[in-house]
C-alpha cells in the first residue's frame, strides 16, 4: 500500500517535548498521521547527504517522493491555536471610526455600520482574518460570531451564513469554531427562536456579554440553557472594563456550578479582576477555579481600550494572568480584534500577540518564555476542546516550523520565516505570502 504524503524528518526541536530543550528529534508521517516522534541517538546535529533543507520543501506539494528534510534545529509546533478571535469585524478600522478609542464608541459605531455589510464583503473578510492567522501557524481558529438582532432576523443571519461560507472555503487549510455572540440587551421570543435556529445552522459555542446586559444572572440562565440543549460550551466576554464594582464573573462561577457545567466554560478579558484589592480578586479566583472556569486574555485590545478617563496612572485592563494560573485556572492569550474599531493594529499574527502578552504581565525569563508558548498552543487547544492535538503517533500531522532554536529566541526575534504542514501536504511558507493566499483563491479554496 502507498503511503500519501510520506514525511520524514530529522533534526527538529520540539519545545513542548518533555526533557532537554537541546535534544533534537526524528519524526516520521504518512497518510496524515504521525507514525514515529523520537530523540535522536547522536549528539546535536546529525549529517545525512540525502536529506534536503527545510528551505527547499515545494509549496502545497505532497511529500510522497521527497527525501529527508532536514530542519537544521529548528522548532516543530503542533500549530499554534487562536482561540478568541473576530474574524468577521476584522479590516474594518477603514471604514468604522473610534476617534475616542473607547470601547464604547467601537460598540456603537460597529453596530450603526453593521446594514451596510453584504454577505459578500463578511465572507472576504473573514477569509482574509483567517489566511492571515493561517500564515502566521495558527491550525485552529475559535471565532465569536456577532448576532445583530437588533437590526433584524435577515441581518443576523447575514453573519451567520457568511461565518458558515468563509468556513467551507478555508477547509483543508484552517479549522474553525464559531461562538454565536447573543446579544445582550432586547431580548425577544423571536431574538431567542432565532439564536436556537443560528445555533442548529452549525455554531460551536454559545457565548456574550453578560456584564453589560440589563439582566446579567437571567441572561446567564438562558445562556446555559441553550448550551446545555446542544450540549455545546460556554464561551463569554467578562467584565471587559475598568470598573471595579462590575464583576459578573462571580456570577459565572455560580452559574456553573448550579448547571453541572464545570470545566465547559470560557472567560475572556476580566479587565475589571486587575483593578479590585488583592483580598478580593483572591476570593473570586478561588470561586473561578472551585467552577473550574478556563479563561483567554486579550492583551493588545484591552490595553488599548481600557483606562481611557484614568490620568497619571492609567489602568490597562489585561487581567491577573499569574495569580490566575497559581491558582491553577488554564490561561491562554489571544489576538480579539484585527484592524477594527476595537483595536486598529495587529495581523493576526499569534507571536506577536505572545510577544505582547510577555510585555503586560512581565514575563521575560526562559521559563516564562516556555510558558508562553503554551498559551498560544497547547492550553488554547485544550480550551476549545480540540482532541487530535499534539505531536506523537497516531495524531494528525499538522505542523508549524518557526526559524527559531528556543522560545525565548522565538519572542525576541519574531522569525518570519515559517512553514506550515497539514496532513499531507506543505501548505505554506512565508517567503510567498501574498502568492498563497492568491494561490488559495485561484484553487477555490
Amino acid at each position: 500500500m502507498s503511503l500519501l504524503g510520506s514525511l520524514h524528518l530529522i533534526n527538529a526541536r520540539l519545545p513542548l517535548a518533555e526533557g532537554s530543550p537541546a535534544q533534537l528529534y526524528e519524526l516520521t508521517a504518512a497518510n496524515g498521521f504521525w507514525q514515529s516522534v523520537n530523540p535522536q541517538q547522536e549528539h546535536g546535529i546529525i549529517r545525512d547527504h540525502g536529506s534536503i533543507p527545510l528551505e527547499d520543501v515545494q509549496l502545497a506539494c505532497s511529500t510522497s517522493a521527497s527525501r529527508t528534510i532536514d530542519l537544521g534545529g529548528k522548532m516543530l509546533l503542533p500549530g499554534l491555536v487562536e482561540a478568541h478571535a473576530h474574524l468577521d469585524k476584522a479590516f474594518t478600522s477603514g471604514i468604522v471610526r473610534n476617534d475616542s478609542g473607547t470601547l464604547g464608541e467601537a460598540i456603537r459605531n460597529y453596530s450603526a455600520a453593521i446594514p451596510q455589510f453584504t454577505r459578500e464583503a463578511l465572507v472576504a473578510r473573514i477569509h482574509k482574518a483567517a489566511l492571515r492567522a493561517a500564515a502566521g501557524g495558527a491550525t485552529a481558529i475559535r471565532s465569536h460570531v456577532h448576532f445583530p438582532f437588533e437590526h433584524g432576523r435577515e441581518a443576523a443571519f447575514r453573519l451567520v451564513h457568511a461565518a458558515l461560507e468563509a468556513r467551507e472555503l478555508l477547509s483543508g487549510i484552517v479549522d474553525i469554531q464559531y461562538v454565536l455572540f447573543v446579544p445582550s440587551r432586547g431580548h425577544t421570543p423571536a431574538m431567542w427562536e432565532a439564536v436556537d435556529e443560528a445555533m442548529q445552522a452549525g455554531m460551536d459555542a454559545v457565548g456574550g456579554a453578560p456584564h453589560i446586559a440589563d439582566e446579567p444572572e437571567a441572561y446567564l440562565e438562558r445562556l446555559f440553557a441553550i448550551a446545555r440543549k446542544y450540549n455545546k460550551d460556554v464561551d463569554l466576554h467578562a467584565d471587559e472594563t475598568d470598573d471595579p464594582q462590575v464583576q459578573t464573573v462571580s456570577a459565572i462561577a455560580t452559574a456553573t456550578i448550579r448547571n453541572d457545567y464545570q470545566g465547559k466554560v470560557v472567560v475572556g478579558h476580566l479587565c475589571s479582576l486587575s483593578a479590585i484589592e488583592e483580598s478580593r480578586a483572591a476570593a473570586i479566583i478561588d470561586n473561578m477555579a472551585l467552577a473550574q472556569l478556563k479563561v483567554i486574555t486579550l492583551p493588545a485590545t484591552n490595553l488599548y481600550l481600557q483606562g481611557r478617563g484614568d490620568k497619571g496612572l492609567v489602568r490597562r485592563g489585561v487581567t491577573r494572568v499569574k495569580e490566575l494560573m497559581a491558582a491553577g485556572i488554564p490561561v491562554a492569550t489571544a489576538s480579539d480584534n484585527v484592524q477594527d474599531p476595537f483595536h486598529p493594529y495587529g495581523s493576526g499574527d499569534l507571536l506577536q500577540i505572545g510577544l505582547l502578552t510577555g510585555y503586560a504581565v512581565q514575563m521575560g525569563s526562559a521559563d516564562d518564555a516556555h510558558t508562553l508558548l503554551r498559551m498560544l498552543s497547547t492550553i488554547p487547544a485544550s480550551l476549545i476542546g480540540l482532541k487530535q492535538y499534539g505531536i506523537k503517533p497516531g495524531l494528525p500531522a499538522r505542523f508549524v516550523v518557526f526559524d527559531a532554536q528556543s522560545p525565548i529566541e522565538l519572542f525576541a526575534e519574531l522569525p518570519m520565516n515559517r512553514w506550515i504542514y497539514r496532513d499531507t501536504r506543505w501548505l505554506y511558507h512565508s517567503r510567498q505570502l501574498s502568492e498563497w493566499i492568491q494561490h488559495t483563491e485561484e484553487v477555490g479554496f
